[in-house]
């Protein structure tokens, strides 16, 4: 069978070695300025697909949890002043 490529990524692309997704998460980790490097990794266009991929990933399901917290703080937050 036919060794078939996605015509999308080159051969030459590294593979990001564990040690690079370590210090990639530890600074991800960081709290203001780990959210400023997903956004350089994400939309920068100097990183790795699979790091643009990741970052992109993690900043949307920063957003989800964002709404989540804010349905969640609404819900609370009505609750209590209805029973004031």
């Amino acid at each position: 069978m036919e060794n078939q490529h996605n015509p999308s990524v080159t051969q030459n692309q590294e593979v990001i070695s564990i040690g690079d997704w370590m210090i990639t998460i530890l600074i991800a980790a960081i709290p203001i300025l780990g959210f400023i490097m997903l956004f350089v990794w994400a939309f920068g266009g100097g990183s790795q697909p699979s790091k643009a991929n990741w970052a992109k990933a993690t900043l949307l399901w920063l957003a989800i949890m964002a709404v989540f917290y804010g349905i969640i703080v609404a819900i609370f937050g009505a609750f209590i002043f209805s029973n004031l």
